[in-house]
């Protein structure tokens, strides 16, 4: 697998929507925040249909037990039924961010219509009504963990909709209005902004402890996946996978030739540079976010190859033989040849009689890598294992 640079277009941020402009990192970037999301999406739900719910005492006490009264509870009551609706979409469906997005989407509306609708049966309370709508629009960017453009889509459709309301309904005079709706449109602005600027710190975090993790997981040199990543999750999800499936699962194991020579001809540096071309080399003749690259240690990688069976490893391991061979790598004003040995290892989860012998699947690959030393370097040695 291929390094990740210290700041690549995958981390790139959407300016009007402050999302990863990398629709995979974004997803991964949900799934990260789901758990959270949604926790903060149930309490912000339960939060406001208790307060929705509860100022039906405004109501009875401005208009007493009547009609008026009633049309109001049922508003009130349709939109808290609405927000449990949504808990229990929440519930049923608790890894899906689609179905986050929908419940606070549909919350958000919904809450927006049943005030409009309640502003509309009181239309002699406005000025009141425009301090509860800046509230509202606080609560639709910052309180409700949504997507930034669906609280942007909801919170303008109901700012528009109070200001024409207000136009229509409301004993306000022009200049009132127009303070008003100037005020309403400010909150809009103020309240986008911090939402925007919200997201991308999370964001920000987020690619930030990426890549420190990616840091940790490779190889300074090579940008190879390194020997403590290999044995604390690589090969360990690798071959569970395999077992689970009934996959075959390949590893080779590389070591360059000579390569003692080399330092000691053309230095640390042009040691360097050989590993560093060495390690694009089985990067680029792999198959990148399948294959695993790891340095193993001094001059030595192993390549993982999941769903790999024993002669499609060796046709890799020839392959890269026979590149590595046939290549010069400059340095200075020199150009350096080297040749690399192979051990190729394969286990057949699918037909393998023996579950156990996976365990020894690396030292398998080591002990035909020295098998191939001993026979005269610059060749492949293979093994199925029982």
């Amino acid at each position: 697998m291929s390094p990740s640079p210290a700041r690549p277009e995958s981390w790139q941020l959407a300016p009007l929507s402050a999302e990863f402009r990398h629709a995979a990192t974004e997803r991964d970037f949900l799934a990260h925040q789901l758990a959270m999301t949604q926790g903060q999406l149930r309490i912000a739900l339960l939060f406001c249909s208790v307060f929705y719910l509860g100022f039906a005492v405004t109501d009875l006490a401005r208009h007493g037990a009547g009609e008026h009264t009633g049309v109001l509870l049922a508003a009130r009551a349709a939109v808290v039924l609405c927000a449990l609706g949504c808990l229990w979409l929440l519930r049923r469906h608790p890894g899906s961010i689609r179905v986050s997005r929908l419940a606070a989407s549909a919350a958000t509306s919904a809450g927006s219509a049943g005030f409009l609708l309640i502003a509309a049966l009181r239309p002699d309370e406005f000025l009141l009504h425009a301090i509860s709508m800046s509230i509202l629009v606080v609560v639709l960017y910052i309180y409700i963990p949504n997507r930034l453009l669906y609280a942007l889509a909801v919170a303008l459709a109901a700012t528009l909709g109070f200001v024409a309301l207000a136009w229509l309904r409301a004993p306000l005079r022009g200049a009132e209005l127009g303070t008003m709706a100037t005020l309403l449109l400010l909150a809009n602005v103020f309240c986008y902004v911090a939402a925007r600027r919200y997201q991308r710190l999370w964001r920000d975090e987020y690619s930030a402890r990426c890549v420190l993790r990616d840091q940790s997981m490779r190889d300074h040199l090579t940008g190879c996946y390194n020997r403590r990543h290999l044995h604390e999750q690589l090969l360990e999800n690798e071959l569970a996978r395999a077992q689970r499936y009934k996959l075959s699962l390949t590893v080779v194991m590389c070591d360059l030739d000579h390569f003692k020579a080399v330092n000691d001809q053309h230095g640390h540096h042009g040691g360097d540079a050989v590993l560093v071309k060495f390690a694009e080399l089985l990067r680029a003749m792999t198959r990148e976010g399948v294959d695993g690259v790891v340095r193993y240690g001094g001059e030595e990688f192993l390549l993982v190859l999941p769903e790999t069976d024993l002669r499609g490893g060796v046709l890799l391991a020839e392959r890269l033989r026979a590149t590595l061979a046939a290549s010069a790598i400059p340095h200075q004003l020199a150009l350096i040849r080297v040749t690399a040995s192979f051990g190729v290892a394969s286990a057949d989860f699918a037909s393998s009689a023996n579950p156990a012998a996976h365990h020894g699947i690396i030292a398998s690959a080591d002990n035909l890598l020295y098998a191939a030393k001993k026979a005269g370097r610059n060749q492949v040695r293979a093994l199925q294992l029982p």
